[in-house]
C-alpha cells in the first residue's frame, strides 16, 4: 500500500530532481542507520514526500551528506538529513511493521512474518515516542481488517480507515498547522488505498481476496472509469487544498509537482498498461486530470486574497 505518491520526472527540473533524490536517499540512508538493513527495505516515496512536505513546513537545519551504498557502489550520493526525515524513518518503521503482518495475515508468507519479527523491537521504540499515530494505526487498520471480513463495500467508509491513520502520521507537531495536515493525510490516505485497490483488483479476483472494487465488474469501463476517476480526483483536490494553505516555500514546486501530475503517473500506467500506447499519450492524460486539481487550489487561492 505503498509508493503511489511519487514525482513526474519528466516535469521536473534537474535541480528540483537532485533536491528530491536526496531525501530520498536520506530517508534510505536514515532507514539503515537507525534501524538497520530491514528497515532500509521498507524505504517508499510516500515517506520521502512527507519528508519533503515537513521540511518546507517547518524549515529544520537541512545537512547534506554524500555516501555510497550497495545499489549504488561506486559513485558517492548526495543525502539530506534533518529531524523531518527522522520522524519520516519513524513513521516508515510503523507503517511497514502493520504493513507486513497485514501481509502475513492475508497471504501467509513467511519471509513477511520473519521481516515483521526483526522489526518489532523498532516498531515498539517508535510506538513508544509517538503513541498517537501508532494508537491509530492499530485501531484503523484492525477496523480495516473487520470491514474486509464483513466484505463490506462503502467506499468512503473503508478507504476513510487508511485516511484516518494517515492523518495522524501527518501530523508531526500539535500545532496551528496540525488541521491543514491532517486533511492532507486523510485525503491522500484514501487515494492510496484506492490506488492500491485499482492496482490488485485483477490479482484479488484470481485468489478470491477481498478488494473494496470487486462489486464494479470492469473498473476500466468507462462508465466505471469515470466514476472512479471523479472520486480519485476529488482526493487529490481536497489535498491540494490543505497543501496550499500552508506556508511552504521550501521544495513548494516539487510538493505541487507530486500533487497535479506525480500522483496520476502510476493511474495512467495502470489504466494503459501498454507500453506501445506510448509515453506522449501517457504524458497528455496526466496533465489533464492533474488540471482539475491545480485549476481549483488557483480558485481557492485568490479566494483567500479577496
Amino acid at each position: 500500500m505503498f509508493g503511489y505518491i511519487y514525482v513526474n520526472e519528466q516535469e521536473l527540473k534537474l535541480r528540483e530532481y537532485t533536491v528530491y533524490r536526496s531525501f530520498y536517499c536520506g530517508l534510505c540512508h536514515n532507514l539503515k542507520r537507525r534501524y538497520g538493513r530491514i528497515a532500509q527495505m521498507m524505504l517508499n516515496y510516500d515517506l520521502t514526500f512527507l519528508a519533503l512536505l515537513l521540511t518546507g513546513l517547518y524549515e529544520p537545519e537541512t545537512r547534506l551528506e554524500e555516501h555510497r551504498c550497495i545499489p549504488h557502489p561506486v559513485t558517492k550520493h548526495r543525502m539530506a538529513d534533518n529531524d523531518a526525515l527522522d520522524y519520516a524513518a519513524d513513521m516508515c518503521v510503523l507503517l511497514s511493521y502493520q504493513k507486513l503482518r497485514d501481509d502475513w495475515e492475508d497471504e501467509k508468507k513467511q519471509t513477511r512474518r520473519a521481516a515483521a519479527s526483526v522489526l518489532q523491537s523498532a516498531y515498539q521504540k517508535v510506538s513508544a515516542k509517538y503513541p498517537r499515530q501508532a494508537e491509530s494505526v492499530e485501531k484503523n487498520i484492525r477496523l480495516l481488517h473487520e470491514a474486509e471480513r464483513l466484505d463490506r463495500h462503502d467506499i468512503d467508509y473503508v478507504a476513510g480507515l487508511t485516511g484516518h491513520f494517515l492523518a495522524e502520521v501527518f501530523v508531526w507537531k500539535k500545532d496551528e498547522w496540525q488541521e491543514e495536515l491532517r486533511q492532507m493525510g486523510f485525503f491522500m490516505g484514501k487515494f492510496i488505498y484506492l490506488m492500491d485497490a485499482l492496482e490488485d483488483i485483477d490479482k484479488d479476483k484470481k485468489h478470491g481476496s477481498y478488494n473494496l472494487f470487486s462489486t464494479y465488474g470492469d473498473v476500466w469501463s468507462p462508465e466505471r472509469e469515470k466514476e472512479i476517476q471523479e472520486i480519485l480526483m476529488d482526493m487529490m483536490t481536497a489535498a491540494s487544498r490543505a497543501f496550499e494553505r500552508l506556508p511552504i516555500l521550501e521544495n513548494a514546486e516539487i510538493i505541487r509537482n507530486i500533487l497535479y501530475s506525480g500522483v496520476w503517473c502510476k493511474y495512467v500506467a495502470m489504466k494503459n498498461p501498454d507500453k506501445s500506447k506510448g509515453k506522449s499519450r501517457r504524458k497528455d492524460q496526466w496533465q489533464d486530470l492533474g488540471k482539475a486539481g491545480e485549476k481549483t487550489s488557483d480558485q481557492d487561492k485568490n479566494q483567500d486574497k479577496t
